[in-house]
């Protein structure tokens, strides 16, 4: 390890200790006053981070599990999500795929249904169909053309991505 890693001196009074794990942060001063001197401050100051950084590695937050709903789906711009609705209390299953329209954000979503009714074959046909979405925005972008969106109003009844002959724009 180097030696001063996560120390700092921010002043000419002593030194900073901080110590950031999954979005928590350990710190600590170290006054060359209150030490003694600048040696004794620095060594408390190593002491110190490196007592919190085998503390720190033992805990139990290291091997949290990914949440339920986690959101990545490996492509760019597609999310898998799990919304939950507080008027019906259900939870639903959705593809969210995030495009660019004359300059602003725009998703639209691919909801597969309520998680406890959920068929892989629904789900696999909402992410088919959410990726082929993408792609085809991809493409118009590529080739400065207009993305059009509307061949997608009817997705749940007809599987587009089966289609050869769909224009990819």
């Amino acid at each position: 390890m180097e030696k001063n890693k996560h120390i700092t001196e921010p002043d000419v009074f002593g030194y900073q200790v901080r110590i950031v794990r999954r979005g928590k942060e350990s710190s600590r001063y170290f006054s060359h006053k209150l030490w003694g001197n600048r040696n004794k401050s620095l060594q408390a100051a190593i002491t110190w981070r490196d007592q919190m950084l085998v503390v720190l590695k033992g805990s139990k937050t290291r091997f949290l599990k990914p949440p339920k709903n986690k959101t990545t789906t490996g492509l760019t711009g597609v999310s898998r999500t799990i919304k939950f609705d507080h008027r019906k209390d259900k939870s639903y299953l959705c593809y969210t795929v995030f495009w660019v329209c004359n300059g602003k954000a725009r998703n639209k979503t691919f909801q597969v249904g309520n998680v406890e009714r959920v068929t892989a074959d629904d789900e696999l046909h909402a992410f088919r169909t959410a990726r082929l979405f993408r792609s085809c925005y991809e493409f118009a972008i590529d080739n400065d053309l207009e993305f059009r969106d509307e061949k997608f109003l009817g997705w749940k009844k007809t599987r587009l991505y089966d289609d050869e002959n769909l224009d990819v724009v």
